[in-house]
């Protein structure tokens, strides 16, 4: 009865044997590698590329597995031309500023990395990430995984790199100096302008009187008005996308969906909206105050506030696309005021 009660046990113990070594015999089986041959391997990449480029087995191995006691600094894009992303390309451009300043830095260590994840080449990363659009920016910490502030919100401080380094430094304690490479192209293109302004004075230096011409000088300082107004210092200072294309389902956003963003594309919007209303209000006053026929006046007049209406009208449409619920509308406007 003894020999009968171990049969079992021994039987299993060799079926879970053999399960064992069959599993080690797979030729896909990987090893998993230990923190050092992890550390070494990333920093053998490091030598060769500021960024590194991960597929799905990569991110699995060195960003979602333990043991870790580095940071790694994750950019999920889509760089391929067939996704149309601008946006992309200009985000990558400053990440790439921000992961050279860092490798090329006296303080540089391995507790930090950069890495990439392009969507056509690692599409289950985004999957698992529940990722739908990009770029991204994550942070996973050496220990315990991201919370809601290791995601960099574009929308609120842009993708400068001078904002991608600040954020890495609140999230990791790391703080990264950046170095631009030089560039000349605004010292060149303000020589044109000046030699071209110098150029046309020297050629109509004998008559200056265009100087004294107020419409030009009207025309100039609407032109500063409608850039300021619609939002250019603050493209300029925040580096908004040009526009956002869903990487997905291809649908082009032109105007930002937040009361606290925009796309440099909504500012050009905005801005031939203020100048058509403009327009319509100069037709107003030519119709009243003008001199000529009075028909011709009075359809000049009617035609330009039809025009102030139109456009009036698309302003508060683009207003009430930002600020969800915004109630009035431009007839009521036109009823409270009376």
């Amino acid at each position: 009865m003894a020999a009968k009660s171990l049969i079992i046990p021994v039987i299993l113990f060799y079926i879970i044997f053999c399960t064992v070594l069959i599993a080690d015999a797979q030729p896909g089986r990987k090893k998993e590698l230990s923190l050092n041959e992890k550390v070494e391997q990333l920093l053998d990449w490091n030598t060769k590329r500021s960024i590194i480029k991960f597929n799905g087995d990569k991110y699995k191995t060195f960003v979602k597995s333990t043991p870790r006691n580095y940071s790694v600094v994750l950019m999920l894009t889509a760089l391929q031309p067939q996704r149309h992303c601008s946006i992309c390309k200009q985000a990558s451009d400053e990440f790439q500023i921000v992961a050279n300043s860092w490798r090329y830095s006296q303080v540089y260590s391995s507790r930090l990395f950069f890495a990439v994840v392009d969507y056509d080449e690692a599409s289950d990363v985004f999957q698992s990430l529940k990722i739908t659009s990009a770029p991204v920016f994550i942070h996973f910490p050496a220990k315990g995984k991201p919370k809601k502030a290791d995601t960099m919100d574009l929308q609120r401080v842009g993708f400068y790199a001078e904002a991608i380094a600040k954020w890495v430094g609140e999230r990791t304690d790391v703080q990264i100096r950046i170095f631009r490479p030089p560039n000349y192209s605004g010292t060149i293109a303000v020589i044109m302008l000046f030699s071209l302004i110098g150029g046309l004075l020297y050629l109509r230096r004998n008559n200056l009187d265009f100087l004294y011409n107020k419409t030009s000088w009207a025309i100039g300082a609407l032109t500063i008005v409608f850039a300021m107004t619609s939002g250019q210092m603050w493209n300029h200072i925040r580096g908004p996308p040009f526009m956002h294309r869903n990487p997905q389902s291809g649908q082009v956003a032109w105007i930002h969906g937040g009361s606290r963003s925009q796309f440099i594309v909504e500012t050009y919007i905005v801005m031939v909206l203020n100048a058509a209303v403009v327009f319509g209000f100069i037709l107003l006053n030519e119709g009243a105050s003008g001199k000529g026929d009075v028909g011709k006046r009075r359809i000049i007049a009617v035609v330009g506030l039809g025009i102030v209406a139109f456009f009036f009208s698309l302003i508060l449409s683009v207003f009430r696309s930002k600020y969800q619920g915004y109630p009035l509308q431009f007839f009521d406007q036109v009823n409270r005021s009376w």
